[in-house]
């Protein structure tokens, strides 16, 4: 008789079944028990590797140091950068010991956290300040200049392309994410180690206090730098100085901006001495006193000054020439349009957004308000909606896209003045009109980066700007440029002589004997060309062939010529406006 099997019943489940495995626990998807389990596989991993978790625990808080005292010690400057300067004593972290040694621990890890994430911030406003002061000869507003690192970003993609400006502002947002976080990350960590080791730090805090006071009482310098140092310190008060300042400018310019000197003066009293001629106001970017004196700029510079001068002496025109002291430096090129035209100091973005808000009146609109002249802008950097154009008082602009242009970019300038040039001819200039025109130009082939330059061509074949196309393919790549100091120098000088040269055969070309033509620089190039120290001087020119509208200006004691002489009187910008109103008749009725 077969043997029976006792009956058993098949497993539901591997957990009834006493001979499998036993089961893995599902992970948790709990945030702190993932937390959790990191740090448990962290100790473990230390316990296995010992002296490689200790190697690695003191190269981050070395580099935790470093950063840490790198920020503090950090300048605003590139001029400053120099290594002098991180071989000294702050007293910031002295103090910051002190306090996170009295804290409990978790009021000392928020104010670590929160200290750290300022020095963080400073650090970004500092290199900030640097590309500012690099760019535009001045600090970073915080308060003001937001909108410009758009602008900036555009500059980068016309001068380097769409890929090189998407790339710069994603590294410009992840470095300063990381600056904020490891930042924060570096002084917890360097708290959490002075409480760890609390009597040698109160020992260490005090001795470096007496240090730091012992060489700030006497003096001691290295290379030149003063050692004991509170430079963190003083620039979180320079920030928020600069944010004060701001505040209070606001209040003050928008109420000089309401005093007008010539403000209530009727159409038929300004500018009579000037009826019946075509007069144009001509900007020249970035063509500034570096321009005519740096020794490697100014001798192609000058020699094209005084081939121009000759060739308009010749054609039956005088000029004179002196200098006007720009509101702004290396850019914003607006600030310094706006000052010269409304005899108002705009040398800031709050400024700007004041006085175009309003109805000072500038000199456009002086023309304008006469009712006796037709006003025009041709603006070829203008790719936008540019609603100024009615505090200016123009009837009419022209921007980069109304003028027909069909050739190639040449880096930021969207055309070669010499084509803005002839197409402000052919839409206005050579019109024939019931009355003369007055006109805004601004011509961009000088603006950096300097590369592609355009080259002259010959007039009657500008054409729709096709002839460009080979010109900007053979030319000079932004990249070449760009870093290199002494190219910048030559090929903005390069530049200057090609604007210059265009707008005098232009003027050679077309101008009558009721062609008044006034042309200057917006503002001085960047430090990299026109130097760390430059003045803000920009050269200007009053041209004509009737010689009653030189000799109303001779009492301005300028330059015979378009070379201001290096000692011609140099004016504020601002000043420009009432000036030439005076000499022309204008009758002054101020208003506010």
């Amino acid at each position: 008789m077969p043997v029976s099997t006792p009956f058993r019943r098949p497993p539901q489940n591997a957990a009834d079944d006493p001979d499998s495995p036993e089961p893995t626990p599902p992970p948790s998807s709990s945030p702190s028990s993932a937390l959790r389990a990191r740090l448990a596989h962290w100790r473990a991993w230390r316990t296995r590797h010992p002296r490689a978790a200790l190697v690695l625990r003191r190269t981050t808080t070395v580099l935790a140091a470093v950063l840490v005292l790198g920020a503090l010690l950090l300048p605003n400057s590139f001029a400053a950068l120099e290594p002098s300067r991180f071989a000294r004593i702050p007293a910031e972290p002295v103090v910051a010991a002190v306090l996170l040694l009295q804290l409990p621990r978790v009021p000392r890890l928020v104010l670590a956290a929160f200290l750290g994430t300022g020095l963080g911030a400073l650090t970004v406003l500092n290199l900030l300040d640097m590309g500012f002061t690099e760019y535009l000869g001045r600090g970073f507003n915080v308060v003001l200049d937001w909108g410009l690192l758009d602008d900036a970003q555009s500059y980068v993609a016309d001068s380097m392309g769409g890929a090189a400006a998407f790339w710069a502002s994603v590294g410009a947002v992840v470095l300063t994410v990381l600056l904020l976080v490891v930042m924060a990350l570096a002084v917890v960590r360097l708290g959490e180690l002075l409480v760890a080791h609390r009597e040698r730090t109160n020992r260490g805090a005090l001795m470096a206090a007496t240090v730091w006071l012992a060489c700030a009482a006497l003096g001691v310098q290295t290379f030149g730098p003063a050692v004991a140092t509170t430079s963190a310190s003083r620039a979180v008060e320079a920030q928020a100085n600069r944010v004060r300042d701001t505040l209070r400018d606001e209040a003050a310019f928008a109420k000089e901006a309401k005093s007008d000197r010539f403000g209530a003066t009727p159409g038929a009293q300004l500018v009579p001495d000037l009826r019946g001629k075509d007069v144009i106001f001509t900007f020249i970017e970035s063509y500034g006193r570096t321009a005519i004196e740096d020794p490697v700029t100014a001798p192609g510079v000058d020699r094209t000054l005084d081939t121009g001068t000759a060739a308009l002496e010749k054609a039956g025109f005088r000029a004179k020439s002196g200098w006007l002291t720009s509101a702004t430096y290396g850019g914003s090129s607006w600030l310094g349009h706006s000052t010269f035209m409304s005899g108002l100091w705009v040398d800031n973005q709050q400024r700007y957004r004041t006085v175009t808000a309003g109805d000072h009146l500038t000199l456009t609109k002086a023309f304008r308000k006469t009712g006796d002249w037709d006003t025009v802008g041709v603006m070829p950097g203008v790719q936008k909606g540019w609603p100024e154009a009615k505090w200016y008082g123009l009837d009419k602009v022209y921007d980069a896209f109304d003028v027909g242009y069909r050739g190639p970019k040449f880096s930021w300038s969207t055309m070669p003045d010499q084509y803005a040039l002839e197409a402000f001819q052919r839409l206005e200039h050579g019109k024939k009109r019931d009355r003369p025109l007055m006109a805004e130009v601004v011509l961009t082939s000088s603006h950096q980066p300097w590369a592609p330059i355009p080259e002259l061509v010959g007039w009657d074949g500008i054409g729709d700007g096709s002839v460009y196309d080979g010109i900007e393919a053979a030319g000079v790549e932004p990249s070449e440029v760009l870093t290199d100091s002494r190219r910048s120098k030559e090929e903005y000088g390069k530049s200057v002589q090609y604007s210059v040269t265009s707008l005098t055969q232009w003027l050679e070309r077309y101008g009558t004997d009721d062609t008044v033509l006034v042309f200057l620089g917006d503002h001085q190039p960047i430090a990299r060309v026109s130097g760390d120290k430059a003045s803000r001087d920009v050269p200007v020119s009053v041209v004509a062939k009737d010689p009653k509208v030189l000799d109303a200006i001779d009492d301005w004691n300028w330059t015979e010529g378009l070379k201001p002489a290096h000692d011609a009187p140099v004016w504020r910008m601002s000043s420009f406006r009432d000036a030439f109103l005076t000499a022309y008749g204008s009758t002054p009725h101020p208003t506010g």
